[in-house]
């Protein structure tokens, strides 16, 4: 149990952030792992606890910032608004299908082909859309942010992974890929933050007290694999793009397909 915790944690941590679909992961680990089931989903949802941590903490200069400004500075408030802006899209289409979602779209075959979907999108968008000139993240304006959330429905579909959705989308809407990626961490917070909390208090009943030492170091793992991930990723984009995890996706997804 402490092996399979301390694996998933990490697995959470290392693909939480990158476009290619921690829900997807933690999905095939867990088969894997042979660790499926009420208890193996509430751990999963907990873990990502571990994970909004680690934005919470690389972004907190940013963040305390933002508060302080709230006041005074207009741009400011107009960014927190469109943070709020593209978080209701999939926050409604959650709460409306999410039950139904997980109850029919959880599983391998469904992870592997939006895996290989999302990957052919990522290849496509990275080259169809032209080098764009680097933007304060803080100037998308309510339509950019707008066509975000509505991009970050999709990632309700484990496997399709809602920072590849989210990144992809801020492209499309006119973004450059390092504003893309500050906008998607930005949203993450309140994403992942109310997803988890929902999707906890629903599973209350299902806890015992030996399961906080267990789930408390699985949340660690998540939270230190997670911090080493972002601050890597946003060295990434910098001068690199994407093409290389739709090649990573499409491939996993092929050898997942040949075992089922």
């Amino acid at each position: 149990m402490w092996l399979v915790v301390i694996v998933l944690g990490i697995v959470e941590g290392l693909t939480e952030f990158l476009p290619i679909s921690s829900t997807g992961h933690l999905i095939l680990a867990g088969h894997l792992l042979s660790f499926t089931g009420p208890r193996a989903d509430t751990f999963e949802i907990f873990i990502q606890l571990g994970a909004i941590l680690a934005v919470a903490w690389e972004f907190r200069a940013s963040l305390w910032d933002l508060g302080r400004r709230q006041r005074r500075d207009a741009g400011a408030r107009a960014f927190v608004a469109n943070v709020a802006l593209a978080f209701m899209p999939a926050a409604v289409v959650g709460l409306a299908a999410g039950s139904a979602i997980k109850a029919q779209l959880f599983g391998p075959a469904t992870v592997a082909t939006a895996l290989i979907a999302g990957g052919v999108a990522i290849w496509l968008i990275e080259t169809w859309i032209p080098e764009r000139t680097p933007v304060d993240v803080e100037k998308l304006t309510w339509r950019q942010a707008l066509g975000v959330g509505l991009a970050q429905i999709a990632a309700l579909c484990p496997g399709v992974s809602r920072s590849a959705a989210t990144i992809m989308g801020g492209m499309i809407c006119g973004l450059d890929r390092r504003a893309a990626t500050e906008f998607s961490f930005f949203l993450a917070l309140p994403t992942l933050g109310a997803a988890t909390v929902y999707d906890l208090l629903k599973s209350l009943d299902i806890l015992s007290r030996a399961d906080i030492a267990p789930f408390a170091l699985g949340l660690l793992a998540s939270f230190v694999s997670a911090l080493l991930v972002i601050r890597g990723f946003l060295r990434y984009v910098r001068t690199h793009d994407f093409r290389p995890f739709a090649i990573y996706r499409v491939v996993l997804g092929l050898l997942v397909l040949a075992v089922l």
